[in-house]
This record gives structure tokens, C-alpha cells and sequence, in this order.
């Protein structure tokens, strides 16, 4: 007998963004001086030897990890929150460790009970995995920014993302009671992603778990954190999530159940990266003046800088298409993402990742010198 016609999950996906750069990138690397790729925000510095240590330390160890993290690790979680971030009232039935934070975010609704028949709201301009999160859940993605735009609706799940990649932008104490207010009075999920906490530029960055933010009610609200930014473990696949103990432990079963457990010797590491607050300052300060030099250098060149308050990347536009911008800035060897990645509202802008050593930002500074803005 003939089983059902099968389709593969990957049809009912956007085609992945940066397969459409092939060519930019192409263009990019004939430059003599070869490319400078900004257009990914892969850390390219050093992990802090004190990291690599205790990875090493533990490398011997044989046995299967605990999905739930090591005490240690859940412990780290909470005093770090708590110590850089304000966040009190937590204890280790709060936190969960994930084998990187865009896999938490993908499967998230999925594993929290979203599907077919409900709605999970996402920013207007947004990092593409919400999207994703929502189409493998089989629920219906809605782009809104505001309140006012959802009117009456009870979306099941909400993502929301402060500072935003990619446009930097930090949601302020108002924004955030307002959307703790709104969710707590319709039952729905808010998922807010802070990766980006630790680099705020032009403001404080809050996380919705901050008492300021939900009078100690963190019913129903959850905090994505990575340490692939911050202490340059992209490589180490080293996340968590934090907040409601409920929606902790439903997570907790799901990813039990499916085997998804952050090796024993990457939790000790991101024990030795929470616990150590100077290793993150040092890396700050080497993103802070790359930031300092790549904004000089795009504004002199005739960009507009919007929002970028925050984050890894600097929110640039000449006022064009996107993609044209592009293909300019390629001709220089200088390979920079296009807004229309993150939703039609990005579409003019180009999104730079100050994550280039120091010798490739001053080689896109000194191209950007000679960037004829007159044709925008």
C-alpha cells in the first residue's frame, strides 16, 4: 500500500538568507585587498583562556549530561542575572541550558504546545528564525511592532527582541510594562530574546524579567540569553533560557524526551564565563571601538545610522533598495547584510556586524573613504 504523499518540512520554510548573497559575496572577494565580511555576526576574537580551561578541565568526563544542567551551571545562571542584570526572585527551577539559542528559539514554540489554528506575534523587522519558529510550529507569524496593531487579539506566543537585531534598537521600561500588561491579561507567551544585553551603547538595555518590568509576575514570560556575543562561544553552542518555572519545566520534558542535553564540558566553560565579568568588559571594549570606527566611517560615506543604540550591528541606509547598497559596498570587498532579510519594513537599510578583526574594520574604513554616495 502507498503511503500519504510526504512534504518536506523545509517547503513550508523561507528560502535560507544568506544563499542569496552568493554573488555579493563573489564580487567581494576579487578585491585585491580581499573581502571584509560583515555580513554575519560570528565572533572572530580569542575565548578568554580561563574558558578554555575549564572546557578543557572537564573533557574527560564520559558520561551522558542532564538535559536540566549541572547545579553549578543552574546556580551561575541565576547569580549572573541576577548580579549584571537586576533580575532577582529566581532560582534554579527557572533556568534551562540550550545547545545554543537559535535552536531554543526555532523549537520553542513547538515545544511549548503552539500550532495550527494560533498566532505568534514577531517584530516588523526581526531576526528570521521567529519566523521559522512560528511556520515549524505550524502556527500563523504576525509582524506587528505595536500593541495597537493586534487590537483585541489573543495570540497564543509573542517574540519580541530588545536590543533588536538588527536595528540596535532597545525597548525602554514603558515599552516593556505596557507588553507584560497586555500578555498577562490575555494568557499569551512572551518570549523575549536578549542576546544582545551585555552591549548596550546609547542606552541600558532591561530584561523583561527585571522586576521594574513585571512587579515580580514573570508568569508566562521567558528570557533567551546567549554567551555566543558576549564571551565569543558561538562555537560552544552555550544558551539558556530563564523565567516562568512552568513554562521552564514544559520545556525541561520536551527537551528531555528528544535528547537535546549541552555537553558537560561546554556547561563547565559557560560556568567559567558567567563567573567572570572581566573577560565580557574586555570584549565590550573591542566592539565598542570597532563600533566607534565603522559609524565614522558610514556616516562620512552618507549613510543615515537609525536605532543602533545596541547590539552588534550598526541599522544603515542610503535611502535605496537594499540590495543595491549591496552590490555597491561589494564592489569596495565589503560584505554587509540586507534589511529585506528581516522583514519588507528593512528593505532600505543594510545591517553591518562589528564582528571583523581590528586589521578588517580599518580596511573597510579606509574603502569606505572612497564610496561614491552620489549615485544613491
Amino acid at each position: 500500500m502507498t503511503p500519504p504523499a510526504r512534504t518536506p518540512l523545509g517547503a513550508h520554510l523561507p528560502d535560507f538568507p544568506w544563499d542569496t548573497l552568493a554573488e555579493a559575496k563573489a564580487t567581494a572577494e576579487q578585491h585585491p585587498d580581499g573581502i571584509v565580511n560583515l555580513s554575519v555576526g560570528t565572533p572572530v576574537d580569542e575565548v578568554a583562556p580561563s574558558i578554555q580551561q575549564a572546557l578543557a578541565n572537564a573533557a574527560a568526563e564520559p558520561g551522558y549530561p542532564q538535559t536540566v544542567g549541572t547545579p553549578e551551571l543552574r546556580r551561575a545562571i541565576v547569580e549572573w542575572l541576577e548580579r549584571r542584570y537586576a533580575v532577582t526572585g529566581l532560582d534554579e527551577s527557572n533556568v534551562l541550558p540550550v545547545i545554543g539559542t537559535k535552536e531554543a528559539i526555532a523549537l520553542m514554540p513547538t515545544h511549548l504546545g503552539v500550532g495550527p489554528g494560533h498566532t505568534v506575534v514577531i517584530p516588523e523587522v526581526a531576526y528570521p528564525t521567529y519566523e521559522v519558529a512560528a511556520l515549524m510550529s505550524g502556527a500563523r507569524p504576525q509582524r506587528a511592532d505595536s500593541l495597537m496593531q493586534l487590537g483585541p487579539a489573543s495570540p497564543t506566543f509573542m517574540f519580541i527582541n530588545t536590543p533588536s537585531n538588527p536595528t540596535g534598537k532597545i525597548l525602554g521600561l514603558g515599552h516593556l510594562r505596557k507588553v507584560v500588561d497586555w500578555a498577562h491579561q490575555r494568557g499569551t507567551i512572551v518570549a523575549s530574546d536578549e542576546c544582545y544585553i551585555g552591549l548596550g551603547w546609547e542606552g541600558e538595555p532591561l530584561s523583561i524579567l527585571n522586576p521594574d518590568v513585571n512587579d515580580g509576575n514573570i508568569t508566562g514570560l521567558l528570557a533567551i540569553h546567549s554567551l555566543s556575543k558576549s564571551s565569543n562561544l558561538a562555537s560552544y553552542r552555550a544558551g539558556f533560557i530563564a523565567g516562568d518555572a512552568a513554562l521552564i519545566a514544559e520545556l525541561l520534558e520536551v527537551r528531555r524526551h528528544n535528547g537535546l542535553m549541552v555537553p558537560r564540558p561546554i556547561q563547565a566553560a559557560m560556568i567559567a564565563a558567567l563567573n567572570d565579568d572581566t573577560q565580557e568588559a574586555i570584549q565590550r571594549t573591542r566592539y565598542a571601538a570597532r563600533r566607534a570606527k565603522l559609524k565614522a566611517a558610514l556616516e562620512s560615506a552618507g549613510f543615515t545610522i537609525d536605532n543602533s543604540e545596541a547590539g552588534l550591528y550598526l541599522w544603515a541606509t542610503l535611502g535605496e533598495p537594499a540590495r543595491d547598497t549591496v552590490d555597491r559596498l561589494a564592489q569596495l570587498g565589503i560584505l554587509v547584510a540586507p534589511g529585506d532579510f528581516y522583514g519588507p519594513r528593512g528593505s532600505s537599510h543594510i545591517r553591518m556586524a562589528l564582528t571583523g578583526t581590528d586589521e578588517r574594520v580599518d580596511a573597510a574604513v579606509t574603502r569606505l573613504a572612497t564610496f561614491d554616495h552620489s549615485r544613491s
